[in-house]
Order: C-alpha cells, then structure tokens, then sequence
C-alpha cells in the first residue's frame, strides 16, 4: 500500500516511432536488394565477355531480324533466310573495317607529312596570335612531352603485350557474337518461350506481354540509331571531305560508330575530327569543321533523333546522362553503349507491367451489387423513332 505506482513499459515494438520503424522496414529491404544487386554484377563482371557478347548478338539481331521477318513472307524457308541475312550483314561489316583499314594504311604516310606542317604552322600561328605565347614556354610544352614519353616507355611496352591478350579476346567476342546471332535469328522464337518457362506461372502472362514490346523498343532503338549514326557520318565525312581534310573516309566511319554512345560518342568523334583538321590544314580549316560537326548534331539532337526514334524510345534526358555515366563507371565504353537500350527496354518494361497488374486486379475484383451496381451500369443512348 506505500510502494509508489511505476507504470507498465510498453512493447519495444510499440515504443519505436511508426516513422522509424517503417525506415528501418525499407532499409533493411534496401540493403538486401542492394546486396543482391551487388552479387549479380560480381557475377556479370566475371562473365563480362560472354554478357557483352551476348548483348551484341541481341543488338544485331534486332538489326536483322526484319530482314529475315521479310524474306520468310516473299515464301524463303527459315534456314536460307537465317544465313543469307546473317551472311551479308557480317560481310558487310567486314568490308567496312577493311576499308577503313586500308585507307589507314594507305594515308598514314601523307598524314605525318601533313602533321609535322600542321603543327608548324600551329606554332607559328601561336607566336604572332594575340596570346603571347614565347618560343621558350613552345620548345618546354615539346621537352615536357618528350621527358613524359620517355619515362613511361615501360607502360607503353606493356600496354602494348596487353593490347594482344586485348585481340585475342575482341576475337573471341567476335565469334561468340556471330554464333549468338546465328542462333538468335533461327530460333529466337523457341528460345524466348523456353526463357518463359523459368519465369513463375503466376507472372508468367504479364512477362509473355512485356517481352515482345521490350523487342519492339530494341528493335526500333537500333534501327534508328543505325540511321541516325549513317546520316552523321554521311554529311560530316562530306563536309571535312571538300575542306580537304586527310582521311575523311575513316573520320566518317569513326564517327558512324561512335554515334553508338550518347552524349559522349558524339563530342570525342567530333574533337577528333576538329584536331586532324587543326594539325593537317590549319585553324580556318578546324574552325570550319567544328562549325559542321556541331551544325549536323544540332539537326540530330533536335530534328532527326525526335522523328526517328519517335515516342517509343524516348528518355529523359537526364536518364540518358546518367545510365551513360554509370554504364561508362561499370563497364567502360560497352557500359555506356548499353546503357540508354538497357533503360528504354526497362522503361517500356516496368510501363507495361504496371498497367497489365492494374487490369488484372480490376479483373480479380469483386463485381458491384445493388445501386453500386446501377451506377456503373452502361447506359443505352436513346434514339427517337425516326432513327435520329
């Protein structure tokens, strides 16, 4: 009776803020699926070549597969139709690397040439431009680059042992991908039904919906950066072309293959046809170049990619930036060639997913009864007698 009343402590549980404990809820979920994340890209990383591979065999073969789609409607069995597109589009390709090897090696003689003229005109232009730049601060810039050369001989040497392990996996990706593709173009139908079968049966009609219009989007994607990338190529390699800049051949298909990498194919492939164009015929020249090069690219940014492309590839442009840089981080240049695919495939994904989850709950729900019922009921527009 003269003990003091000490009140019940409540439940841990109840005692920790509903805030926090639907924080640490999200948390502990977050750091689970980050882990998980974590695993998975340890895993891709350690298979790197035969993931890069296997995603250039979907992008060529989203490149080819109308082809094939065309020739088996005009009534050519499905093998013949595989290897003949399969076999002109890797002949192709060859022919094109030839030629840009050939006209390489053919110019790399006039090229030095016109190099070593190029940067003396460059440093003559230097000493009488308005920078007031001295002789002595050129001839140390040229001391600094020969002492840096020089002391990293050795990283050289070695660069170029590693540049052969380097080949002989390109080669190995190589055939991977053409056996990929190969694959994919013949029967990549039983292939995606197969996959469907690892899918859960409860999810497995929602994934069967989304595949073929993430298909779709790739397919779309590829195609009209195809297009994009040739009409850059086409009309900057004319325009360095008739300012008789050296090489122009090989500039274009350099900056055909690059288009490949938003954002930061289009800046390195311009630069280096601004740089050739300075040290080969002077600053007019380079001026010049730079003038078409960003000239076609604004026609591409706003006119070519937004009619091309449409509406079903289409991504912020902030998403764009971003899977860029983090695909580069990852994965180098393959990361940032995949990147902005990876996100419109995921995109059209995750937009078709949400939708089919929100009809076949509509579907599961229970029907409404009494003057629920009545008021979602449709209602039978009325006519007058004579039909009007």
């Amino acid at each position: 009776s003269y003990a003091p009343a000490v009140a019940a402590r409540p439940e841990p549980a109840v005692a920790v803020p509903w805030g926090l404990r639907v924080a640490a809820e999200a948390g502990w979920r977050f750091l689970v699926l980050a882990g998980t994340v974590w695993v998975l890209m340890k895993v891709i990383s350690s298979v790197q070549l035969v993931v890069f591979a296997f995603i250039a065999a979907l992008l060529i073969t989203a490149l080819l597969q109308p082809t094939v789609a065309r020739l088996k409607r005009r009534g050519v069995p499905r093998g013949p139709a595989t290897a003949l597109t399969a076999i002109l589009g890797f002949v192709i390709m060859g022919l094109v690397g030839w030629f840009v090897a050939w006209q390489v090696q053919t110019n790399i003689d006039d090229l030095s040439n016109q190099v070593q003229d190029g940067i003396d005109e460059l440093r003559k232009w230097l000493l009488h431009s308005p920078f007031h730049v001295t002789d002595k601060q050129i001839n140390n810039i040229a001391k600094q680059l020969r002492d840096a050369i020089g002391t990293n001989t050795d990283a050289i040497t070695s660069a170029g042992l590693e540049g052969v392990t380097v080949i002989v996996e390109a080669m190995t990706g190589i055939l991977l991908a053409m056996f990929s593709t190969l694959f994919l173009l013949y029967d990549g139908r039983r292939i995606w039904e197969w996959t469907l079968k690892l899918v859960p049966a409860q999810a497995r009609p929602g994934i069967a919906g989304a595949g073929p219009r993430a298909w779709r989007t790739l397919t779309a994607y590829v195609r009209g950066t195809v297009i994009v990338a040739l009409i850059d190529a086409i009309f900057i390699g004319l325009g360095i072309f008739f300012l008789g800049v050296p090489m122009a051949v090989p500039l274009a298909v350099f900056i055909f293959l690059f288009a490949f990498i938003p954002l930061v194919g289009a800046v390195v492939s311009g630069a280096l046809a601004v740089v050739v164009a300075l040290v080969t015929q002077g600053v007019f020249t380079a001026v010049m170049v730079l003038v078409v090069v960003l000239a076609v690219q604004q026609i591409e940014g706003h006119i070519l990619q937004p009619f091309i492309l449409g509406r079903a590839v289409r991504v912020h442009p902030l998403a764009v930036v971003l899977s860029v840089a983090a695909g580069g981080m990852v994965s180098g240049i393959g990361g940032a060639v995949v990147a902005v695919p990876l996100v419109a495939v995921t995109n059209t994904v995750v937009g078709y997913l949400r939708a089919w989850s929100r009809e076949a709950a509509l579907r599961q729900a229970p029907l409404p009864r009494g003057a629920t019922a009545v008021g979602l009921a449709p209602v039978e527009p009325r006519t007058s007698p004579s039909g009007d």
